[in-house]
C-alpha cells in the first residue's frame, strides 16, 4: 500500500469536487480524506495500491464536471496511516 498527498489547485471548491473525489476513491477502493484548503485549493491524502492510487491521481486532474484543475501537485509517501474508509473533512 502506497500513500499519495495531493494538493488540487484551480477552481475546486463549489463546484462538488470533494463528493466528486469521495466517489471516485470509493469507486476505487482507496482510504483516506479530502478537504477545502484556506487557499482555495483542495487536498488529498489517499491510501491504496499504486495502480488505483495512478487512477485517482489522472481523475484529481480533471476533477468534477463543474471544476477547472489548472496544477495538480503530487508527493508519494510510504504508508504512514491506517484508514479505513474515504472521508470528506
Amino acid at each position: 500500500m502506497a500513500n499519495v498527498d495531493l494538493k488540487i489547485h484551480g477552481k475546486v471548491q463549489g463546484v462538488f469536487f470533494r463528493q466528486s473525489a469521495k466517489r471516485e476513491a470509493d469507486k476505487l477502493g482507496l482510504v483516506g480524506w479530502v478537504r477545502n484548503d484556506s487557499d482555495g485549493s483542495v487536498e488529498v491524502l489517499a491510501a491504496g495500491s499504486k495502480d488505483k492510487l495512478d487512477q485517482f491521481i489522472n481523475w484529481c486532474k480533471k476533477g468534477s464536471e463543474a471544476a477547472k484543475v489548472e496544477k495538480v501537485e503530487v508527493d508519494w509517501n510510504e504508508t504512514r496511516d491506517r484508514f479505513s474508509r474515504f472521508d470528506i473533512l
